[in-house]
Order: structure tokens, then C-alpha cells, then sequence
């Protein structure tokens, strides 16, 4: 039986939570692998509804859950994450959740520096959750980083904390802010210290030996393609790598354990925040997608903008992704309309491209170009076959297949964990 791996193959907001949860019952372990507790992955389980940002989504399922290398780690919304699923009946123990022990941690003054930063951009915004996230990755990059297990070691951490608060004191004097106070880090850091701790492992060791045993892995990425910061609308990106590659360097595990890679596609297309959106609709279909699809962020809250598929976009995402096969979500969205819009490429100052350019300017500048469809007037909505799909619905995912040169193995037809057509099953490759 093969690993899956799983990521987003838009912009984030694909409806991989539910994804996630629905394989989860088949593997043995889930593991996150980048990001932080900006992903938002909402699971619908009868009438109970989880939100979770950092947590693996196999946690609700009771699988056990890892939270590898690759994450940056704020120990306090761990702390809270944990407590609002226990409060919701979730048995979160660490038998069941494991933290890599070299994770970075994400501390208060990575959240002020972000906000700082994304305050005095003017119109350079990027739209950061102010989380913290990108400023957490600088300091594991710039060999700065607290990590869990220097928890187990606050006594040492001097050295540490002095390239730290040499380097976030010098960024916080230019936006006229007074230096770390760093008694009261370490004192922050010392109360949150054993809840953590407890959580702590090897968490390379654990997976290695789980793949030695044959234990089905599941890999859950975070964010999307889109937002990957080498192969996104940069500079409107995460501030990691979100392609399927990560799996291995965000877990200890070779590239060889990704298995089959499933991106989740929602069947039209969203984003938060700003960036480039070449199918973005600023009309009443573009109001009735995200009124029907409950568009809003599950981190933030923030509203999303809605537009048609653009197939131009996620067939590139598949290609830098090397995505095996696609889950396709929100299909019911449809529902009802009498014509259906697929992007099938771009004119970029009159002259046509099939792809995204990488320029800031060349993005914003591309006009798309597309082919209409008839829509269908059923319900696919709680679909779980073929045979309760509409004719024309069928037609929109097979031209969605043929556009991205990449087939469906999974269609979702509602947020309810049940309510998946599997096509082809990710866990026998």
C-alpha cells in the first residue's frame, strides 16, 4: 500500500480538511509538514464542527497525529488548539500527538514583528495573517530559531537568545519599538515549557520506523501551490514551501515517502487576501459562489474572492507539484447555474501564454481566456456516485481532467466526511 501525500492545488481554502479526515480512517499516521497555525482546515463530522489550524486533521479520528520539522510551532495556539478539542470530547494526548523536537517556535515577538511590518507597508501589503509566520521562518533560516527542544533546556539558552534579541532588537528600533523584553520571553517560555514537552519526539525516528513496519503515512500539506514561495505569485506567497517535495524535508523522511501525490482542487476558484486573480468575478456570480460555498477564512475570517476555474493555473500546480491525482471539491457550488466558465490560458498584452508569468506585473497584466460550458440544474449535492451525478456535472469534471493533464481520484459534494465518489483509491497507488 503507498503513502499519500496531500496539498492544496490552488491558493489554499480547497477543502483539504475534510480530505484529510476522509483518508485519515485508512492510514496509520497524518502528518503536517510546513506552515504554521495560519492553515485553516475546517472538518464537518454529523453535527459537530471542528476548526483546526495547526493540529493534523487526523487527530478528530484519533490517528495518530505528528507535527513534523517543517512546521513553525506557537506553543501558546498549540496549547489553545488542544484545549478547544478536548472541550469538543477530541481525546488529545500524547499517544496520539507527537511534536517534532526540532521544530522552531513561533514566539510573541515574531507575531509583533509581523504586524509591525505589514502596518508600514502602505500599498506594498501582502496580506499576512500576522501570525507571525514569516518572521519565524527568517530566524530558523538565520540559525536564530528557539526550538521545543531547547524547552528542555531553558537554562542554556543565553547564546541563543542573544543573537535573537540582538537581531529583533535592531528591527523593532526602526520601527520605533522598545527592545525584547526578554525576561519576559523566558519567563513566557518557562510556563509553557512542560506542556509542550510532553508532546515532544524524535518525530523522524517514529516515521522511519512506521515506514520499516509498513504503516500507512498521510501527509497533509498546508496552504496551496499557488502560495508556495518558489513556485507562487510571489510575492503574494507563504513563507514556505507547499509543494509535495516538502513531505520529505519537513518530516525526516526521503522523497521516496511521498507516495501518491493528491492535490485537493476546488471546482472553481478562490483566494484571501491580495495577489493576482485572473478569474477573479466581481459580479453577482461571483457573490453567489462565495454566499453558496461559505467563503470566508477559517484562520482569519476574512472574506475570500471568488472566480471561475482557471485550468491554466492548476495545470501548472500539477506539473511543479508532481501530483498523481486530483480531489475535486465544492462541486455542488454549481448547482443551478445555466453556464459554467473553465480559464484554458491567458493573453498577456495581446500576445497568448499557457501559464502564469513569474513578474508581479505580467500576472496583474494577463487577461484569461476562456470556454463556456452548460451548466446543470440537479442536485449534487450528498452525491457518492457516478450514477447521482448530472450528466453535464460529469462532462465539467472529465473537460476539468483533460484541461489539466491530470486525472480525478476523489470528487467531494459537501463538507460532510461521507459525502466523497472515490474514483481511484490514493492508498493503492
Amino acid at each position: 500500500m503507498a503513502n499519500v501525500t496531500v496539498i492544496g492545488g490552488q491558493w489554499g481554502d480547497e477543502g483539504k480538511g475534510k480530505i484529510v479526515d476522509w483518508l485519515a480512517s485508512r492510514a496509520d499516521l497524518v502528518v503536517r509538514f510546513q506552515g504554521g497555525h495560519n492553515a485553516g482546515h475546517t472538518l464537518v463530522v454529523g453535527e459537530q464542527t471542528y476548526k483546526l489550524s495547526l493540529l493534523p486533521s487526523g487527530i478528530v479520528r484519533g490517528t495518530l497525529s505528528v507535527i513534523g520539522n517543517g512546521v513553525v510551532l506557537d506553543p501558546w495556539a498549540l496549547k489553545a488548539e488542544v484545549e478547544t478539542l478536548r472541550g469538543q470530547g477530541v481525546e488529545v494526548t500524547p499517544e496520539r500527538l507527537i511534536v517534532a523536537d526540532t521544530c522552531p517556535l513561533i514566539l510573541p515577538i515574531h507575531r509583533d514583528l509581523d504586524a509591525l511590518r505589514e502596518d508600514a507597508s502602505g500599498k506594498g501589503k501582502i496580506g499576512t495573517t500576522r501570525r507571525g509566520i514569516g518572521p519565524a521562518y527568517e530566524d530558523k533560516v538565520g540559525r536564530r530559531a528557539i526550538r521545543v527542544c531547547d524547552l528542555a533546556h531553558l537554562g542554556h539558552l543565553g547564546a541563543q537568545l542573544d543573537r535573537l534579541c540582538a537581531h529583533h532588537d535592531a528591527l523593532r528600533a526602526g520601527f520605533g519599538e522598545p527592545p525584547v523584553d526578554r525576561a519576559r520571553l523566558e519567563r513566557d517560555l518557562g510556563e509553557i515549557a512542560d506542556f509542550v514537552l510532553a508532546f515532544a519526539r524524535p518525530a523522524w525516528a517514529v516515521l522511519n520506523q512506521a515506514r520499516r513496519d509498513g504503516r500507512r503515512i498521510l501527509f497533509e500539506g498546508a496552504q496551496g501551490v499557488l502560495l508556495d514561495v518558489d513556485h507562487g505569485t510571489y510575492p503574494f506567497v507563504t513563507s514556505s514551501n507547499t509543494v509535495a517535495g516538502t513531505a520529505a524535508a519537513g518530516t525526516g523522511l526521503g522523497p521516496g515517502a511521498a507516495g501518491f501525490v493528491l492535490g485537493i482542487v476546488k471546482a472553481y476558484t478562490t483566494r484571501v487576501g491580495a495577489g493576482p486573480f485572473p478569474t477573479e468575478l466581481s459580479d453577482a456570480i461571483g457573490q453567489l459562489l462565495g454566499e453558496r460555498g461559505r467563503e470566508f477564512g477559517t484562520v482569519t475570517g476574512r472574506k475570500r474572492r471568488c472566480g471561475w476555474f482557471d485550468a491554466a493555473l492548476v495545470r501548472q500546480s500539477m506539473a511543479v507539484a508532481g501530483v498523481t491525482g486530483i480531489a475535486l471539491t465544492k462541486l455542488d457550488v454549481l448547482d443551478g447555474l445555466e453556464e459554467i466558465r473553465i480559464c484554458t490560458g491567458y493573453r498577456l498584452r495581446g500576445a497568448p501564454i499557457d501559464h502564469l508569468p513569474a513578474h508581479a506585473a505580467d500576472q496583474a497584466a494577463v487577461e484569461p481566456v476562456y470556454e463556456t460550458m452548460a451548466g446543470w440544474s440537479e442536485s449534487t449535492a450528498g452525491a457518492r456516485s457516478w450514477a447521482q451525478l448530472p450528466a453535464q456535472a460529469i462532462k465539467y469534471i472529465r473537460r476539468i481532467e483533460e484541461l489539466i493533464a491530470c486525472p480525478v481520484a476523489l470528487v467531494s459534494t459537501s463538507p460532510e466526511r461521507e459525502d466523497t465518489i472515490l474514483v481511484r483509491d490514493p492508498f493503492s497507488g
